[in-house]
């Protein structure tokens, strides 16, 4: 624990915080007790950030935005403040998130993914009919609840750090590079679509165990998202539904035109795998994105002796 980290035992506003639940590029979860007993999560923005005036206005304005969305898909904010250099933000305490459920579960069966993705569409949903973009779409921004809905949290982050880039100038990627997509990756004006983008890298992920783009070089995973078409994740995971292969893969299209255009639609989509109500076969997947092992393992070797091209 650094010297500027909060420490458990240490008093904000209200709030005792307890052990270390979590951390981020721009700030750490604890649990905490509010004072009367009840339990909550409290967000504190890095002191890296916090001593920003900019960046930690826009922390608490944006984190007060998120406060009013009232939606049974999207974390409760409780309360936001700033004492001693540290601003912070208190939200609902859920018992468990996905990438919790991920290391105890790597491939998660569909029903339950289908129902997540469901969740988190619909909170996405709500978010962007008050034009509202998430940007960081990933597992670990993914709780669930005690009665097993997927509730996504980390709204006011995302827009409180784009704001301060687009103020500033200061050049910096919003989101996480495995999950970005590929216009976040090339710095281009973004909508809706690129956190549906975000949302198909973690349905693959549920339902194959993976992400379908992995380096360890930054630049070489963006080139990915940009260039490389995703292993259908039927490849991987034989059991997995045409269905939902096909929905996967539509959300991975490079251009955000040729992915569901909505997070509506893709909420149709969703609830048809879950009742099976008509047939995906109608549902447009980007061209040559649906290839067996044999043809994918080519393209990669063939790419590999430097003369493959992405389409």
């Amino acid at each position: 624990m650094t010297s500027d980290q909060p420490a458990p035992g240490q008093r904000l506003g209200p709030y005792t915080l307890g052990p270390l639940l979590g951390q981020g590029g721009f700030a750490w979860v604890h649990s905490a007790r509010r004072d009367g007993g009840n339990s909550f999560a409290v967000k504190v923005l890095k002191p890296r950030y916090a001593t920003d005036p900019a960046v930690e206005t826009r922390f608490r304005q944006e984190a007060a935005f998120a406060a009013g969305f009232e939606h049974p898909n999207i974390v409760h904010i409780e309360d936001v403040g700033a004492e001693r250099g540290l601003a912070y933000f208190a939200m609902d305490l859920h018992p468990d998130s996905l990438s919790a459920r991920l290391a105890r579960q790597s491939v998660i069966p569909e029903g339950d993914a289908v129902a997540i993705g469901i969740g988190v569409t619909r909170a996405l949903a709500y978010a962007h009919e008050r034009n509202v973009i998430h940007r960081d779409i990933k597992p670990d921004n993914i709780l669930l609840a005690a009665d097993g809905r997927a509730v996504l949290t980390d709204f006011g982050i995302a827009r409180a750090v784009s704001g301060y880039v687009a103020a500033t100038g200061f050049m910096m990627t919003i989101g996480t590079p495995a999950y970005i997509s590929p216009e976040q990756a090339q710095g281009r004006a973004l909508d809706g679509r690129s956190d549906l983008y975000s949302l198909g890298i973690t349905l693959y992920r549920m339902v194959t165990g993976d992400v379908p783009f992995k380096s360890n070089d930054w630049f070489e995973l963006a080139r990915m998202h940009v260039e490389d078409r995703p292993e259908p994740p039927r490849n991987r995971n034989p059991e997995l539904s045409k269905r939902l292969e096909r929905i996967i893969l539509r959300l991975l299209a490079k251009h955000p035109a040729d992915r569901q255009p909505s997070a509506a639609e893709l909420l149709d989509n969703l609830a048809d795998i879950a009742i099976q109500s008509r047939p995906t076969s109608d549902l447009p997947v980007p061209e040559g994105y649906l290839r067996d092992s044999k043809t994918v393992l080519h393209e990669q070797e063939q790419k590999k002796k430097g003369w493959w091209k992405v389409w």
